[in-house]
């Protein structure tokens, strides 16, 4: 019983908060032992003597989301792990999600082995990679990777400057006339990062800028 693993459902939608609290039944080694409809509600329920390990969180909700929630419990109980469970696809959701202290990401679609193989590898390893988040990303996030890997020392001045904006809500666009160059400029500055780093997307810039202190967390 000590194996068991204490899991937080929090989804303004019941038909899929109940469903997803039926699949655990077939998950061996968890159990939910808390449900909440948003942020608040869940804040409300939490208990000290009955912190779950995960929490399923889902993003948009009403009276207090999932990124504000994820970013109270980054505050309040850091070692609880959060997975984010969402329907939204979009770069700038994963990293501000990422931002605010997730530990994974799952799109609600996903098939149930998804989801299983997710939990384990937050609760195993501290992170879940899947298409959406390389696995080279992750090990950057994990400090895996070498120095040489690692080093900045050859990033000009303007590209560190496009990493930190990459970690923001702006499109390219903003971007570039922020920092009052052209688009195709910033495309460079993009394709430029992605070579030096190893990387392939916005989502592991961001990550890479996070991890190695470019921006606050």
């Amino acid at each position: 019983m000590n194996n068991i693993k204490n899991v937080a459902i929090v989804d303004d939608h019941l038909l899929f908060r109940k469903g997803l609290t039926s699949l655990f039944q077939f998950f061996v080694g968890y159990r939910v032992t808390l449900e909440a409809s948003n942020g608040k509600e869940f804040i409300q329920k939490l208990e000290s003597t009955n912190i779950p390990d995960v929490v399923l969180l889902d993003i948009s909700m009403p009276e207090m989301d999932g990124f504000e929630t994820a970013s109270w419990l980054q505050h309040h109980h850091p070692t609880v792990k959060v997975l984010a469970l969402s329907t939204m696809e979009s770069e700038m959701a994963i990293i501000r999600m990422i931002r605010q202290g997730a530990k994974g990401y799952v799109l609600k679609d996903a098939d149930p082995e998804e989801l299983k193989r997710a939990l384990e590898e937050v609760i195993h390893f501290g992170y879940f990679f899947n298409d959406l988040i390389t696995h080279r990303v992750m090990k950057a996030l994990t400090g895996n990777l070498n120095d040489s890997e690692r080093s900045v020392e050859s990033l000009s001045p303007r590209e560190i400057e496009f990493l930190k904006h990459a970690c923001s809500e702006m499109t390219y666009g903003e971007i570039a006339d922020l920092m009052c160059v052209s688009p195709r400029t910033v495309e460079g500055y993009r394709n430029s990062l992605c070579e030096k780093l190893g990387l392939k997307t916005r989502t592991g810039l961001a990550i890479y800028a996070i991890k190695n202190g470019f921006v606050p967390v």
